[in-house]
Parts: structure tokens; sequence; C-alpha cells
């Protein structure tokens, strides 16, 4: 019997928290009719003898790829596993994507000289992996190379992958820079970064040419419409903005395009992290911008003076049944979190969920839409890190632990079949596939 006590347990609150009383009667009147959601059927976690991954009953997983193997092409796996995305390969294989936010300081595993680099004092980039139908790693190998923290990214409808560089910096420190970390990387060789990069989901090394007109700044994450081809992305910054673009063709980002900041009509400089209303939707409009190429760290502060919304440090951003949903990190009154959604049809944004505390979801970052529609959400928290659950009536559940250490989960997504879901720890960096009954 699902019990109150047991319900608020798998929620992740105190029995005394009445932030899901609204979930509670929900799921109470679903119990009533005989309909049971995915989330009422998930108990608690069971720890992992193997001490990496805890799961409910009815669910396993396999280790696909870890840092420091030897890839097919020789090179080895890199480390920070980050943002990731699922593609259909040939007779049922599935493909996947991986970013790896390694900056130059980090990395251990440089290059071969001959390959094709964006720059080669860099070492982050993107990894190919292939899997059978089995779940079984057939071939992984080096896709994308010399760029800088890839952090997160999204997929386009045409095939591809879009990485995206989390870090601006420059050959030669400008006057004034006051970085904490300054990398010993500036020289007459080294490239501009904060940028974007596309990686066809099929082939070997991608061609490293940075997508100017998408906007140079911290990026995080994107999000592809299908019916427009428009791109929208999140920045990683504590006064971030949440940007549009639209190319000149789309599936030929090369090509150009406008770049966009996202406006809240009525409520022009709005800080959604601070007393922003739940479920309420906001008309909203975008506002072309100009100098998408800047020097310095800029381009937010020139969104800014023509009225976007700020979101406090936008990141994990998806595709679900006609929106575009993203994290804000650091929104909300106990500042761990908020999720907001944007529908292009009514040209409107809401705040979807609120995170009241740390013990319900604690820091969202990477997040995908599961094949039976619920959101799941990857904590980049300060303590114990969950994959969390949310409902479409915003209830929240715990799927899985990081039983190995506190390293932020990252890359959620599900194969195209919609039977497994592909994760990894960050560092040290593993990809996790995960089955069982959905």
């Amino acid at each position: 019997m699902l019990t109150r006590r047991k319900f608020f347990s798998l929620a992740g609150v105190g029995v005394g928290s009445a932030v899901l009383a609204a979930p509670m009667k929900n799921l109470y009147s679903r119990l009533a009719q005989g309909k049971l959601a995915f989330a009422d059927k998930i108990g608690a976690l069971i720890r992992d003898p193997q001490g990496i991954l805890d799961l409910p009953a009815g669910f396993q997983y396999r280790i696909l790829s870890r840092v420091g193997e030897t890839m097919n092409d020789g090179h080895l796996v890199p480390n920070q596993h980050d943002g990731m995305a699922a593609f259909a390969g040939q007779d049922g294989k599935t493909i996947l994507v991986r970013n790896h936010e390694v900056h130059p300081l980090q990395s251990f595993n440089k290059f071969a000289a001959d390959i094709p680099q964006y720059d080669r004092s860099c070492s982050g980039g993107t990894t190919t992996l292939i899997m059978d139908r089995d779940r079984n790693l057939t071939k992984h190998y080096l896709s994308l190379a010399g760029t800088n923290r890839n952090c997160a990214g999204g997929t386009t409808p045409w095939g591809s992958w879009i990485s995206c560089e989390e870090e601006i910096s420059t050959p030669y420190p400008p006057p004034g820079y006051t970085r904490a970390i300054v990398y010993p990387i500036w020289g007459k060789d080294e490239q501009t970064h904060g940028y974007t990069f596309e990686v066809p989901a099929q082939g070997g090394l991608a061609t490293p040419t940075p997508l100017v007109a998408m906007g140079r700044f911290r990026h995080e994450a994107i999000a592809t419409d299908p019916k427009t081809g428009y791109i929208y992305q999140t920045e990683d910054q504590v006064n971030s903005c949440i940007y549009r673009f639209r190319p000149d063709q789309p599936g030929k980002l090369q090509e150009g395009g406008i770049l966009e900041a996202l406006v809240i009509k009525d409520l022009p400089q709005i800080d959604t992290g601070i007393n922003f209303p739940v479920g309420k939707p906001q008309a909203v409009s975008w506002v072309k911008l100009e100098d998408v190429d800047p020097e310095h760290d800029t381009l937010r502060y020139e969104a800014q003076t023509k009225g976007a919304a700020i979101f406090r440090r936008g990141e994990g951003m998806c595709y679900a049944n006609g929106e575009f949903y993203w994290t804000a990190t650091n929104g909300g009154t106990a500042q761990v979190g908020q999720i907001f959604r944007y529908n292009p049809a009514q040209q409107t944004v809401e705040l979807f969920v609120e995170s009241p505390g740390s013990g319900v979801l604690d820091y969202p970052d990477n997040l995908t839409l599961a094949p039976f529609g619920d959101l799941i959400v990857c904590e980049d928290g300060r303590g114990e890190q969950f994959l969390v659950g949310i409902t479409p009536a915003g209830e929240y559940y715990k799927f899985a632990r990081n039983a190995l250490n506190n390293s932020e989960f990252a890359g959620v997504c599900f194969s195209p079949d919609g039977q497994t879901m592909f994760v990894n720890i960050y560092n040290p960096g593993m990809t996790l596939a995960i089955w069982g009954d959905w």
C-alpha cells in the first residue's frame, strides 16, 4: 500500500512539508480511478552492491565507457562526461554523442597533431559511442577536438549534435582580465572561445568550425524547434539570458542567421529568480542582438539593455511536446533551482516548478523528456546527487542516486526506442545505460 508517509519519502521531503499537498491530492485521485503513473510505481532506491548507482526495484544498469579507456581510434576517453544525446543508428543500433567539459589545465589527453582541431592548446570536445541492440558498446571514437569546456548542447532535426563551449577565453589576456583561473595558454596560435560547434551523429571526426552567428557567450545547452529550425540557447551566468537563433537556412548553420534574446513583455529586465509566479504564463517578445561576437563576455548586457529577462544560471534545455523546458540552477526563493517552459505557439513563458529546498531538487542541470511523459532532471548540487523525475502535474520523485561520490549527473537521454536511459557521472567520467520496467 502506498501510504502518505511512503509517498513523501519517495518525493524526498519530510512528512511535515506542505509543498506537495496538491500532488498528494492528485495521487489519491489517480489511485481511486485505478490509474498509476510511472512515478506512482517507483519504490525506494535499492543500494547498489557495486557502489555505483542506486535504482528502484526492477531496474539495472551497465557501465558503457569510462575515462582513460582506449577508444577505437587510439585516443583515450577524456574525463568530465557532460551533455549527451542519443540518435538512431543502422540495424537497431544507438549512437551517443557525448561532451567533455575539459579545459587546458585538466587534460591528460593531448590529441594527435595530425587531426583536425579548433585550438591545439585545448582538449575539450566530443566522443561518439555506438551500442548494439543489447546495449553493448561496439565502437567509440573522438568526434570533435580542440574546444574548451564543452558543457551541454542539444540535437537538431537534421541529425547532428550542437556542442557548446562554456568558456570565454581569448588568445591574449584582455586588459583588466580578472577571472579566478587564468589559463597559461595564451599565445599566437590560440583561438577565441565561447562558441557552438556542430557534430554529425554519424561519421568520424567533425570539422571544428565555430558557429559564430549563434553568439559568443558562456554557452550551456540548446534545443531546436523541429517546426521552424529555430535554435534556443541557455547561458550559464548568474544574470544570464535566453537566446533564440533564427538560421537563414535551417540545416545549414554556417550560413548565418539572426540572434535574439527573450523579453517578458510586461516585465522588461525582470530578474526571474526572485518572486516569480509559478504556473502563470507571461507574454514574451524577442529583441535582435547586433554584437553577436563581442570581444568580451558582454552579450547578455546588450540583451538586457533592450529589455531581456534575467535567469539565474540557465543550464539544461530540452524540447518536449511542442514546448521548451530549461533549468535555472540558482533560481527561486530557496536558490536551489527553477524549471521554466516556453510555448512558441502561444509566445508565453511560465515558471513550471520551483524547488522549495535541496531535499526536493538541488541545483537542476541537464534534463530530458522521458517516453512516459515525465521530465528527468540531473542534479548538480552540493551533497548527494540524484536523478529526479517531475510529472506533468509538478510532482517530484527520485529515480536514481550516485552511490559512487557527490559528482553531478549529466547528459541524461533515452534511446530512440525509449527502452534505455543513458546518463553520465561527471567525474570520474563514466557513461551508464539503465533499463527496466518503464
